[in-house]
């Protein structure tokens, strides 16, 4: 440890205490369930790091705070645990200047975390059937937001990642809100569809403009409490998939903590909803059916054509109650016409793969370049361990590869810009890697179009950063 004082905040009894080494993987006596030993094994520490080690030279247009969100269950059971349920943890660097100034890593502060001996709960309303929040962390209308799906309200962090408070937008949200809200970049507002397993018989699509007021909550009937992780937009289109994971009484009367599973009874569709029309105005199209977690990008060729590229799956949850597992299907292309409301599917990339991301300035509209990560070839997959990065240049139909490692496990990457006028796709990824050797974790940042010359910085992390979902870039405003 260097001179610069670097504090670690161990997290018990709802006190923080102070400790000078990083702790090491706990002995607790659980059952090897998959997603809380191993690289699943929760830390119990907030770190805040200031000398932190950097390999190469980081860009000096990189300034603000890459932050990504996962699940940390603070006193974990593995008696009916899911991945997908753990107390939320935020892990964020910040860069300045071709620095990194500083590594965080705090507990967003629910009634939960605080019910099971953590530190005390953030004020703020809530709604839904809980408060842990654990999925995404993005800028929305001004503030930094922590976001779960299925019905918990948003939660509100301060610049060094700090549980603020929860919020419902000034007390406008009343509906349940989600992990996957998008921005349209030539209107500045955001679209979300939303469910909760209170709600079984409808969903919420909600639209909130760039200062963060909510525009409208609009009901739209669905049956049997569909899980719908993620949506997507067009020109004049927000897409609804309503595919075959739904609330199952079964798996909630066993005492499962996560109730969804795979129904092959039920149909798919994809609902296209105008963004100012009325629940009776979508365009319900079928498609065989199938899962997806993740859009790469959607737009419309022409009035009677829309395209949604994503990482599908031919089920999902339908191979044991611990986490996502499913027999993936690579990147597709799904071409719907209005005209018939039929939906063609065809694969872009055979290849095992998940997280896609884009330039976000071009969302919803044609555009070249996505990025994912490569998932182990398995009967079924396991997302949580990518060991690859692609770019995928959708005009010429070429793949860039760039390989972890053979002992290092990624995460998702996302894309920044290399400057306010770029060209798509010209600028930086970033993103969590492990190295399960050492336990120890680095981010990376590539050149977006040269990922297979690999890292042009790694700045490491002396301690193991579990694998989590969803993180973006928070740049200086």
């Amino acid at each position: 440890m260097s001179s610069v004082e670097n504090t670690i905040r161990k997290v018990v009894g709802g006190g923080l205490t102070t400790s000078n080494k990083v702790a090491r993987q706990l002995k607790n006596p659980w059952r090897k369930h998959p997603f809380l030993t191993g690289i699943h094994e929760p830390l119990k520490e907030e770190f805040s790091l200031t000398d932190l080690q950097v390999e190469g030279e980081i860009p000096e247009a990189l300034s603000g705070c890459y932050a990504r969100i996962g699940p940390n269950p603070f006193k974990p059971d593995p008696r009916g645990h899911h991945w997908f349920l753990g107390d939320g943890m935020v892990h964020g660097i910040r860069l300045n200047g071709g620095r990194a100034e500083w590594y965080h890593n705090r507990y967003v502060r629910s009634r939960s975390l605080e019910a099971a001996g953590g530190p005390p709960a953030a004020p703020g309303p809530r709604t839904g059937p809980g408060d842990t929040v654990n999925t995404n962390v993005l800028r929305l209308g001004g503030r930094i937001l922590a976001l779960v799906e299925a019905g918990a309200t948003p939660v509100e962090l301060n610049g060094d990642l700090d549980t603020v408070a929860y919020t419902d937008f000034d007390g406008a949200l009343t509906s349940p809100f989600t992990a996957h809200p998008h921005e349209d970049p030539l209107t500045g507002e955001w679209h979300a569809i939303t469910y909760s397993p209170l709600m079984p018989d409808h969903v919420c699509h909600v639209a909130i403009d760039c200062e963060g007021q909510v525009l409208r909550q609009l009901k739209i009937p669905v049956s049997d409490g569909p899980s719908i992780h993620e949506c997507t937009l067009t020109k004049h289109f927000v897409v609804i998939f309503d595919l075959p994971v739904t609330l199952s009484l079964g798996a909630m009367a066993k005492g499962f903590k996560f109730p969804y599973r795979w129904d092959s009874e039920r149909s798919a569709r994809v609902g296209l909803l105008p963004r100012s029309g009325t629940s009776d105005e979508v365009i319900w199209c079928e498609v065989d059916p199938c899962w997806l977690f993740h859009v790469a990008n959607s737009y419309e060729t022409d009035e009677n054509t829309v395209v949604i590229d994503a990482a599908v799956y031919e089920t999902m949850f339908a191979h044991g109650p611990d986490g996502p597992n499913g027999q993936p299907m690579g990147l597709e292309r799904w071409e719907i016409d209005l005209s018939t409301r039929q939906v063609t599917r065809s694969t872009l990339d055979a290849a095992p793969q998940e997280f896609p991301r884009v330039d976000e300035r071009f969302f919803g509209q044609s555009y070249q370049h996505t990025w994912t990560v490569g998932l182990p070839s398995s009967p079924v997959s396991n997302f949580a361990q990518p060991n690859s990065l692609f770019h995928h240049n959708l005009s010429t139909g070429q793949r860039q590869e760039y390989s972890f490692g053979p002992e290092d496990i990624g995460g998702e990457f996302v894309f920044v810009p290399g400057a306010d006028g770029a060209a798509e796709g010209e600028g930086w990824l970033l993103g969590y890697v492990i190295n399960t050797k050492t336990d120890t974790t680095e981010l990376r940042i590539l050149n977006a179009q040269a990922i297979a010359d690999g890292p042009v910085a790694c700045i490491h992390i002396p301690h193991r950063i579990p694998p989590g979902f969803h993180g973006n870039w928070i740049g200086d405003l």
